[in-house]
């Protein structure tokens, strides 16, 4: 049940980490509010890492900057493998 709930939750994360870039991407293009690069990291670190990567190249937003392009994709290989860790305890 708990991996159930788990599993649920880096879905729905990582779909929202992949709409946060667009989102992100479609206010910048119209110069209104945006959404801190502080919470699109958090969202990533909170497990939707692949998400946001995902999005950033779909949306082409943030990839100039290499503290995302480095970072999105060195946080999307750690989550997978804290997930391989966690699933080979079981």
């Amino acid at each position: 049940m708990l991996k159930q709930v788990f599993i649920i939750y880096l879905v729905v994360i990582n779909i929202f980490g992949f709409l946060s870039m667009g989102w992100d991407k479609r206010k910048s293009k119209k110069g209104k509010w945006r959404i801190s690069e502080t919470r699109l990291f958090v969202i990533a670190i909170i497990g939707g890492a692949l998400g946001s990567t995902m999005g950033m190249y779909v949306f082409h937003h943030k990839t100039k900057k290499w503290k995302f392009k480095v970072g999105f994709p060195l946080l999307t290989f750690l989550v997978l493998t804290v997930l391989l860790f966690l699933t080979t305890l079981s």
